[in-house]
């Protein structure tokens, strides 16, 4: 046989491997797709309500602005949501809290493990899978908030996960103050935020700090988020505000996606 024919089998030979890989990879990712969408399916199911400000439930507002023009009393009277976690917690005890997000098709139950890697490939069932599951940092308490309490998820293109999140970077969501409004349900709270920052950031760990010792540094990390954004929502921010971060992919290189809102009022259950 020919140096010729030699060579070309060899490239006959590794296309083949390449295309074989390429069709199953393919196939793990719709694989992964419909486990997701039946899971998605079943959680759906799951009793939630809003719930108004007449409700029997204590409430209150967190760090009012002085200032009575300011945008966070628009939202002051939305309602909070409540879900009912008895089944979810039955399913998977790392249940931790319902999230939904305005604007955006989000509306889905969120996890927590002792790491921030587990649910990067693993679903709510705890099945290996390369959607994972919207999950909470490892140091988030939501009985007792951090500074910064931060949640994750992968930016899937089939809209499931935190794939929705990329509509937050559009004029449609930007200037529509109806969209800036992210409400959590946990079993024990419901607590409404406000959004205050949107942006795109190469990776880093500074935007996912949770806690800060010092009231000036804190400040300080708030006004940078702040200022980040790529549109201005009209907030006011201090040392005593507690603020969401939601964090997914923008790219294969390391981009991310991230939104961060301010608590505005808690409900206690």
């Amino acid at each position: 046989m020919s140096k010729r024919k030699i060579k070309s089998l060899i490239i006959i030979t590794i296309s083949l491997i390449l295309l074989g890989i390429s069709f199953n990879q393919f196939y793990l990712y719709l694989k992964d797709n419909q486990q997701t969408k039946s899971l998605i399916t079943n959680i759906k199911r799951t009793p939630q309500k809003e719930i108004n400000n007449t409700s029997n439930y204590p409430q209150s507002l967190y760090n009012p602005p002085k200032n009575l023009s300011d945008i966070y009393y628009k939202y002051v009277t939305v309602p909070f949501l409540e879900v009912d976690f008895t089944d979810l917690l039955k399913q998977n005890k790392d249940t931790i809290c319902w999230i939904k997000v305005e604007g955006t098709s989000i509306n889905n139950v969120v996890v927590q493990t002792t790491n921030n890697d587990y649910y990067l490939t693993h679903s709510f069932n705890h099945e290996i899978n390369k959607a994972g599951w919207i999950f909470s940092d490892y140091r988030n308490n939501f009985d007792n908030l951090n500074d910064n309490t931060i949640i994750y998820g992968h930016r899937r293109l089939d809209g499931t996960m935190f794939g929705p999140l990329i509509n937050i970077l559009t004029e449609e969501y930007l200037n529509n103050i109806n969209n800036h409004i992210i409400k959590i349900s946990t079993p024990n709270n419901n607590y409404i935020f406000e959004t205050i920052s949107v942006y795109t950031i190469d990776k880093e760990s500074y935007y996912i700090t949770s806690n800060f010792s010092e009231p000036e540094n804190y400040l300080e990390f708030l006004n940078t988020l702040k200022n980040r954004s790529i549109h201005d929502f009209n907030t006011t921010l201090d040392a005593n505000d507690k603020i969401l971060t939601l964090s997914t992919c923008y790219n294969n290189f390391g981009k991310r996606i991230v939104l961060h809102a301010k608590l505005i009022k808690k409900e206690t259950r």
